[in-house]
């Protein structure tokens, strides 16, 4: 008996202390948690509360594990615009993010609040190329270093230069239209290339192992100089690279960078359509995964308290009710999911293109596909369903320019075709032709604005009121001050028109105005089919 006692107690001993072994070698590896572009979606897919219960889950086996979000957090739905920011950033503290960045829609509030959040954040912004042009110094501290599973782990973040023209311009500039808020913008993508390579340095210098680079980046349809691959392949000593900026899921991409060796890079999506899940290995290798709900643990009870004391704040508000669709109004594909308001018409596009010409009363309208943001449903639908779809709050504009100048903005908004963009232009009392036969050859300069087309327009066959655009025509356009004021998108062909009107609705407003009073509350069978009333056609 005293032998199989002894015996038994050995057994034991052993088990412990492989199980303690075990459990070291799994406290070695780090695992970083990551999301990007949640665009206030909070409780959309997989919802930050899963995210937040898994962080701890993990944490419970020993786990070491960090959490870092690569942009474009608190704008994008009610929640965000009601708050300007300030109920997501109150979830996220919560949640608790070892390290942000801002994309360019954390700038949608304005300056001034995007310095207000930043002192509300927890853990504060980093980019290590956004700079204040009047001194030349950073804005931000470029990089954070961490330590965890025994190694020292450098976060060096970088927003996309893309900021000045697809946030609102203005916010980055003086009283006078000069710039005094850069991202290391050029022609060439130098700039932002040494900009990172001196943060990775300074961070190796400072005891670095391993360098992730948090990234507002990107790769379909972005400026291809400032993608995501092209930042790999043009600097070295970063291991990985977590995205965001271009609403992709891909988890292990690569890209070879000056030294010939393989960059990971990763993005999630959007609206936590999975949870990113990058693990560095004790041997310094690097594997990647994307979570999706399903795979995900219950929510976080303490998060979902939270999400519903914020989401309290605005309910009366929200539920108000604003008319009723005959059909879903649509920012893209009913069968497949894919968003088509940035490289082609919709219903949606008509709809809110027909609110802004009918109530400012112009010859033609433009809104830039960007600014369109989700479906509304069939039946009746809610102020909140309003503002989900468009979260901007975009403020109206109309102004009087030449027919010329209009052709140029649609064929800028053409651009990318049939790659997508946001500066894609809807239209209402026009109609227009893509020959996408026709490379594009629309000139930018460093920020991203419009400069001139060197070469055959690929936009043709432009109608308005039934007859051929005249270029030497005047045309009263509706629109928003985004595009027509403060040269969103790269729109800065409309500097210097004559102003009609300037600030007289929300983008939200406007199209309840358009629905309550000039549809009858209701919006009808002119609105059915998705695919628009074929105010844009495209030749292959």
């Amino acid at each position: 008996m005293k032998h199989r006692f002894q015996r038994f107690f050995s057994f034991v001993l052993a088990a412990v202390f492989t199980l303690a072994l075990s459990a070291s070698a799994l406290a070695a590896d780090v695992v970083i948690l990551h999301t990007n572009d949640i665009h206030c979606g909070v409780e959309d897919n997989a919802g930050v509360a899963r995210l937040s219960q898994y962080k701890k889950d993990l944490k419970k086996q020993g786990l070491a594990v960090l959490l870092a979000d690569a942009g474009d957090a608190v704008q994008g739905a009610p929640i965000g615009k009601l708050s300007t920011g300030e109920s997501i950033v109150n979830i996220m503290n919560a949640i608790g993010y070892d390290f942000l960045i801002p994309g360019n829609h954390e700038f949608d509030y304005g300056m001034a609040r995007f310095f207000e959040l930043n002192k509300m954040q927890k853990t504060k912004y980093s980019s290590c190329n956004f700079t204040d042009l009047r001194t030349g110094n950073l804005v931000l501290p470029p990089y954070k270093i961490v330590a965890a599973g025994g190694h020292k782990i450098a976060f060096v973040g970088v927003t996309t230069p893309e900021t000045l023209a697809t946030s609102t311009p203005k916010y980055f500039q003086d009283d006078n239209g000069n710039f005094i808020y850069g991202f290391s913008e050029d022609e060439a993508g130098a700039k932002i290339y040494a900009a990172i390579q001196k943060a990775v340095d300074a961070a190796k210098a400072e005891g670095a192992e391993y360098v992730i680079l948090v990234g507002h980046l990107g790769m379909d349809g972005t400026i291809p100089r400032w993608s995501s691959t092209t930042i790999a392949e043009n600097t070295k000593g970063i291991t990985a690279i977590i995205d965001g900026h271009s609403h992709e899921q891909y988890e292990n991409r690569s890209a070879k960078n000056k030294d010939g060796k393989d960059v990971l890079i990763t993005q999630t999506g959007t609206k936590m359509q999975t949870v990113g899940k990058l693990v560095l290995h004790d041997d310094g290798t690097m594997t990647s995964t994307l979570e999706k709900k399903e795979n995900l643990p219950a929510p976080d009870p303490k998060i979902l308290k939270v999400i519903e004391k914020e989401n309290k704040k605005f309910e009366p508000i929200l539920k108000q009710p604003v008319g009723e669709a005959m059909a879903d109004i649509r920012d893209g594909d009913p069968a497949t999911g894919v968003r088509r308001v940035r490289n082609g018409e919709t219903n949606m596009g008509d709809l809110v293109a027909d609110s802004f010409r009918v109530v400012l009363n112009t010859d033609v309208s433009i809104v830039n596909g960007g600014s369109l943001r989700n479906t509304i449903k069939k039946g009746v639908f809610t102020y909140q369903d309003i503002l989900t779809a468009f979260p901007f709050g975009n403020m109206s504009a109309a102004v009087e320019v030449t027919g010329q100048t209009l052709l140029n903005a649609l064929e800028l908004g053409a651009m990318n075709y049939p790659e997508e963009n946001g500066g894609f232009l809807q239209v209402s009392g026009m109609s227009y032709t893509i020959d996408a036969t026709v490379p594009s050859t629309v000139e930018l300069d460093a920020h991203g604005s419009f400069v001139g087309v060197k070469g055959e327009y690929r936009v043709k066959d432009v109608m308005i009121g039934g007859k051929p655009l005249d270029p030497a025509k005047l045309y009263t356009v509706g629109g928003t001050t985004y595009v027509l004021k403060d040269g969103g998108n790269g729109m800065v062909m409309f500097r210097g028109a004559k102003l009609i009107d300037d600030g007289s609705f929300t983008d939200a407003d406007m199209i309840m105005e358009y629905v309550q009073n000039h549809l009858n509350a209701k919006i009808g069978e002119e609105y059915a089919d998705w695919k628009g009333q074929g105010r844009i056609k495209i030749i292959e």
